[in-house]
């Protein structure tokens, strides 16, 4: 199996490095489909609230305000 310390053809830093590149490509990304996705920042539930009609366009205007006035604190 061991061939003069190259571990199956190669050495013990290229496995570590295969490994890590896999773990980066499976485990890491957030916006693929069906993976993780981000978390909803509070701007994008208020447009969404306001397309489904949820809101009024003076509610959204008054609680976009009220966002970027806590957000700039």
């Amino acid at each position: 199996m061991f061939y003069k310390n190259y571990y199956w053809g190669m050495n013990l830093i290229w496995w570590g490095l295969w490994i890590a590149f896999i773990v980066w490509i499976f485990a890491l990304p957030y916006n693929i489909p069906g993976q993780r996705s981000k978390k909803e920042q509070p701007l994008d539930i208020l447009k969404r609230r306001l397309a489904n009609g949820e809101i009024t366009v003076n509610e959204y205007q008054e609680r976009k305000i009220a966002l970027d006035h806590n957000l700039s604190i």
